[in-house]
């Protein structure tokens, strides 16, 4: 079984965790890591770093998407005005 190991970047922010944070990181872990968190087969930083870096991943492909549906929306507005002034 091959576990994704956590980079040092995240295990340091880890360290810096407060409480609250490091259970809500906690409250998004799903599936697998959670699982291997569960089993022991990875301790709660290595567990919690995984879950920041998925985070960060996740949060790109979000903004990624974001400024996909921005440059569409904005492409509609100089659409609808370009007809509005020939109108």
């Amino acid at each position: 079984m091959k576990v994704k190991t956590a980079s040092a970047i995240y295990l340091e922010q880890v360290k810096n965790l407060t409480q609250e944070a490091s259970e809500r990181l906690q409250s998004r872990m799903r599936g697998k890591l959670a699982r291997r968190l569960e089993d022991k087969i990875l301790d709660t930083d290595e567990a919690l770093a995984i879950q920041l870096e998925l985070d960060d991943l996740q949060l790109e492909e979000w903004r990624e998407k974001m400024r996909e549906i921005n440059v569409r929306e904005e492409k509609s507005k100089a659409k609808q005005t370009k007809r509005e002034k020939s109108d």
